[in-house]
């Protein structure tokens, strides 16, 4: 398999965002300067400050100046204006594109000797402005997606080939289906294929959401860029490339972030119709003075007046200050926002569905029980007991025990004479005294009564501890389910939003799950795929859906998803294909999210009303409708409208401080 389109595309598209963010900031920096002496020498700002520094040539120093801010501050936004022509889908750029080069040319015009008005410093705080709101936006939002290099990054970059006997590394580009490779102990899987020579534990948790290493054996299939245990495997390859069950998962990936990426964002569309706006009551004012006897130099004033009215400052702040609040807020209430549309869809969320390892369970394999069914020994002393024999042992069970030991500080005696009892556990003399730990299966062989108390529900694995074959002690393991799950679902429920499940674990622990947390309905072992269609389904059935999840195998469903939400001690590939990533790993962080979508989706459509409620206001007084009674909106009241709807957008962001805070 070839990783180097996904990494080099990856890591391309990774730059190329870092180095317009650069290209931002620097063309702000440099266009603000060059904005002082443009406004320090405007009539128009010399007459508010009570200044006069006129000179002859004052008109051509602003020539000079405002042509290197339209020509290097607005380059961005020419540009966007030629992609939205090419795209036919018109928006913020071809909005700014036309306020600065209808001031630009108009001023230009007059400096040459046309009778008017220069506007060459409402033509540099403008692009100011819009540089600055667009380099907040870029930093808010995180471009593209490592998803797909962390996945195939899970894949070895080489295989041990077995040919004529002979062992060899190559890559694992090279590898052809019939090749039979060997995999050592603890090393990735290379390739999709069947074992045939060999058994050991393979971890498959971080591509199928199996909770717990399986054991695999002669004829068993195994995953490429799962993780082989301790024991050596030979397997025979069946599946390379794109065939591979690891490929198929970026594949699902890649399809999912392509067709979310075309989201629409609420700004744009407000530009849009602002474009149209902009360029009907231009052409429509211009026609309308000239046709009324006025001569064209007076109705191209009022024209370029309005034109230059249509873009308001406010606008191009009105959605960035916003994103820039929330995804700080955020970031403090431990919620990373990485899809900003995604984000803002957090309040029509109708479904969610959880993966189980990991997000609504701890992922740990761990001790929930110990039964001192002898009560001549302790609990620590059973626990000491079953860990002096599983101490060399890569089983998940033997690792909880070795765990629970470890937290206990408890100092493990050494064994002698261990041994497997094929199947059922293993056995050892510890202190001169056989000891066993040993599965239910064992005790019913040896007629040997299980305890009642010995199972609890469904979801444990117990395994019991016999000394000089007597029975002393039993021990429950099993993936804990978070403390914070429970209130989670609850909360959720309480809204009005579904609650399901999909998981790849079996259907008896799914069941029992589902049960405890009182969830709406459970989707058991089921593959990437499979998850993707279970999201695919309730969008069908008309839900806004939220999938949350920390594994691999969550990924393409956490693409498909409206919102994808990733449990931030999960892995890197589930973090970066997520829109949304709950640092503390704390399912009641869904329902904050959701009410702080609200609050930010609110708070953005109040912004977008203020900056385009100034357009109402200004754009039918630039355009002279008051003449009649004598009143006509000059440049000068346009620019302090202009500024006091900016004021009020900038104030109206800093609420959502206050109002997230009294939520969260």
């Amino acid at each position: 398999m070839d990783h180097s389109n996904h990494n080099n595309s990856s890591h391309n598209h990774q730059e190329h965002h870092r180095m317009m963010i650069r290209d931002f900031r620097k063309r702000f920096w440099i266009a603000t300067g060059l904005s002082i002496p443009v406004l320090l020498l405007s009539p128009m700002i010399q007459s508010f400050l009570g200044l006069d520094w006129s000179f002859s040539a004052q008109p051509y120093f602003l020539f000079v100046f405002a042509s290197f801010i339209f020509g290097y501050g607005g380059y961005p936004f020419l540009m966007g204006l030629v992609k939205e022509i090419r795209d036919k889908a018109l928006g913020m750029m071809t909005l700014i594109s036309i306020a600065i080069t209808v001031a630009y040319t108009y001023s230009s015009a007059v400096v040459f000797g046309l009778p008017g008005k220069m506007f060459f410093w409402e033509l540099a705080t403008l692009i100011d402005l819009m540089l600055v709101g667009h380099w907040i936006e870029m930093r808010s939002v995180v471009g593209a997606s490592k998803a797909l290099e962390k996945l195939a990054r899970l894949m070895p970059s080489e295989a041990h080939l077995i040919e004529n006997g002979q062992i060899k590394d190559v890559s694992i580009d090279q590898l052809k289906k019939g090749d039979v490779i060997l995999v050592k102990s603890f090393d990735k899987v290379p390739a999709d294929g069947e074992i045939v020579e060999g058994e050991s534990y393979i971890n498959e948790s971080m591509l199928t959401g199996e909770s717990k290493p399986i054991k695999k054996n002669v004829g068993d299939q195994v995953i490429g860029g799962s993780v082989n245990g301790n024991s050596s495997l030979k397997i025979i390859i069946e599946k390379t490339g794109k065939e591979g069950y690891l490929q198929q998962v970026i594949g699902l990936v890649e399809e999912a972030q392509n067709k979310q990426s075309k989201t629409q964002h609420l700004a744009d569309k407000a530009a849009k119709w602002l474009a149209y706006i902009a360029l009907t009551s231009g052409v429509i004012t211009l026609t309308v003075w000239w046709a009324l006897g006025y001569d064209f130099v007076y109705a191209l004033e009022r024209m370029v007046t309005v034109m230059v009215i249509s873009c308001p400052h406010a606008l191009g702040l009105a959605i960035p200050l916003v994103v820039a609040i929330s995804t700080a807020l955020s970031a403090q209430n431990g919620i990373l926002i990485r899809n900003r549309t995604a984000f803002e869809n957090a309040r029509n969320i109708s479904a969610v569905v959880f993966d189980k390892t990991g997000t609504l369970t701890l992922g740990d394999f761990s001790v929930t029980r110990i039964v001192n069914i002898d009560q001549k020994y302790s609990e620590k002393e059973i626990i000491l007991l079953a860990g002096a024999l599983e101490q060399n042992s890569e089983h998940p069970i033997a690792q909880g025990i070795l765990k629970k030991a470890e937290e206990w500080k408890l100092s493990l005696p050494t064994t002698s004479n261990f041994g497997a009892i094929t199947g059922k556990g293993v056995t050892a003399t510890v202190d001169g005294k056989n000891i066993k730990v040993v599965s239910p299966g064992y005790l019913k062989e040896q007629n040997i009564s299980i305890p009642n108390n010995a199972y609890q529900n469904e979801v444990e694995t117990v395994v019991f501890i016999l000394l000089e074959n007597a029975l002393i002690g039993s021990i429950a393991l099993a993936d804990k389910i978070r403390p914070e799950s429970k209130q989670a679902i609850d909360t959720l429920k309480k809204n009005g939003i579904k609650v399901m499940m999909a998981t790849g674990d079996n259907e008896r622990t799914a069941k029992a799950v589902s049960e405890e947390l009182g969830l709406d309905k459970y989707f058991a072992q089921v593959l990437p795929h499979e998850k993707v269609e279970v999201v695919k389904q309730l969008q069908k059935q008309g839900e806004f859906v939220a999938m949350t999840g920390d594994g691999v195998n969550d990924a393409p469903a956490l693409a498909e998803a409206g919102v994808g939400i990733a449990i931030g001690s999960g892995t890197d590939v589930a973090v970066e294909t997520a829109d949304i990533i709950l640092v503390n790993s704390n399912p009641q962080d869904i329902a904050q999210l959701i009410l702080f979508g609200k609050a930010t989706y609110r708070k953005m459509t109040q912004n977008l009303i203020w900056a385009t409620a100034y357009n109402a206001l200004a754009l039918p007084l630039a355009a002279g409708v008051l003449y009649p009674i004598g009143f006509t909106l000059s440049p000068a009241l346009g620019a302090v409208l202009m500024s006091l709807s900016t004021i009020v957008v900038a104030i109206n962001a800093q609420l959502l401080k206050k109002q997230v805070k009294a939520k969260l």
